[in-house]
């Protein structure tokens, strides 16, 4: 880590990278369970499903697979709800504000690559007063990661080449992204994995256990320059 470049820009992906949104998409997901006159699970049983989207809370939550004739309906009323309490109670990771405030008055480039729609992804940003440079959403292109476009078009947006940029993940896709799309590949170990998930099988160029430690690297680099 410590040869490694310091990057002109930073992407991160979203959810259980930069913001924790599990609370509140736990919520929506008890919602649609209430919903249905089932019981709320456990948080942490949600919690491990959230990164993979909506179709798997749905899932998760009735037991619907996506080819079931409900699941669409129910997933609506998921995103419906989800929509009511987005902000209510997810929260940017400890340390990553401090690291974005200083990079923005280095005259860095930052900004967000999702696989969440924007409808849910803007307000959410909004309500937490982040200002990316870019915001690439699910919505946006005709391809979403791991694809390697939408990291492509935020690179372009900040004016930097991919090789120049990290982007930081906490799912296989995000690697997968970065590694097509040239870019040094971040995970995170503090987002939403699975227990059984393979890591080593991830093409991760390095790893950060915590929030806080991501941060201090970055924020250690910029100060040894």
């Amino acid at each position: 880590m410590n040869h490694a470049p310091l990057p002109k820009a930073l992407l991160f992906d979203l959810d259980g990278t930069l913001i924790d949104t599990a609370p509140d998409l736990a919520e929506a997901t008890n919602r649609l369970r209430e919903h249905h006159g089932l019981a709320r699970l456990p948080y942490d049983v949600i919690r491990a499903q959230v990164s993979n989207g909506g179709s798997a809370l749905v899932t998760l939550a009735l037991e619907f697979a996506s080819d079931h004739p409900q699941h669409a309906g129910a997933r609506q009323y998921l995103l419906d709800r989800y929509a009511e309490v987005v902000a209510d109670n997810s929260r940017i990771y400890p340390g990553l504000a401090d690291l974005i405030a200083r990079w923005e008055a280095e005259a860095r480039g930052w900004g967000i690559v999702t696989n969440k729609p924007r409808a849910y992804a803007e307000p959410l940003i909004e309500a937490l007063s982040l200002r990316p440079g870019v915001l690439v959403c699910a919505d946006d292109l005709p391809v979403r990661k791991p694809e390697p476009e939408p990291l492509w078009f935020a690179a372009r947006r900040l004016n930097v080449e991919p090789g120049q940029c990290w982007y930081v993940g906490d799912h296989r896709r995000d690697m997968e992204a970065a590694e097509r799309a040239g870019m040094t590949a971040i995970a995170v170990r503090y987002g939403y994995i699975p227990d059984e998930e393979p890591l080593d099988e991830w093409p991760a160029d390095h790893w950060f256990e915590t929030s806080e430690s991501l941060a201090d690297a970055l924020l250690a680099s910029l100060g040894a320059r």
